[in-house]
C-alpha cells in the first residue's frame, strides 16, 4: 500500500480516539491516589495520579521528639515513595492501552 492509499480521515479519527482514551486515563489518574509511609507509619503521605501530594500526616510522637533532621528525612522518604507508587500506578494504567492504545490504524499492516 502506498502513502497515497492511506485514508487520512480514518487515520485522524483513530488518532482522535487515542487522544480521547488518553484524556480519560488522565482524568482517572487524577482521581486515584496511593499512600506511602515511613518510620513505621510515623509519617504518611497521599499522592494522586497527577503527582500531586494531597496529604501529609505526621504522628504527634515524632513531633514531640523534637528531632528536626529525623522528621525531615522521614518526610522525604515518604514523599519519594509516594511519588514512585503514583508513577507505577500511572504506568500500569497506561500499559493497559497497549501499543498505540490498541487502536488499529488503516494502511499500517494492522487490518
Amino acid at each position: 500500500m502506498s502513502v497515497a492509499e492511506i485514508d487520512l480521515a480514518a487515520l485522524m479519527q483513530k488518532a482522535q480516539e487515542l487522544q480521547a482514551r488518553m484524556k480519560e486515563m488522565q482524568d482517572m489518574a487524577a482521581s486515584r491516589t496511593v499512600e506511602a509511609q515511613s518510620g513505621g507509619g510515623m509519617v504518611r503521605v497521599v499522592v494522586d495520579g497527577t503527582m500531586r501530594v494531597r496529604k501529609i500526616e505526621i504522628d504527634a510522637a515524632i513531633v514531640a521528639a523534637n528531632d528536626k533532621s529525623m522528621l525531615e528525612d522521614l518526610i522525604l522518604v515518604a514523599v519519594n515513595d509516594g511519588m514512585a507508587r503514583a508513577q507505577k500506578m500511572l504506568a500500569d494504567e497506561m500499559s493497559k492501552l497497549g501499543p498505540l492504545g490498541g487502536l488499529q490504524f488503516p494502511g499500517f499492516g494492522t487490518e
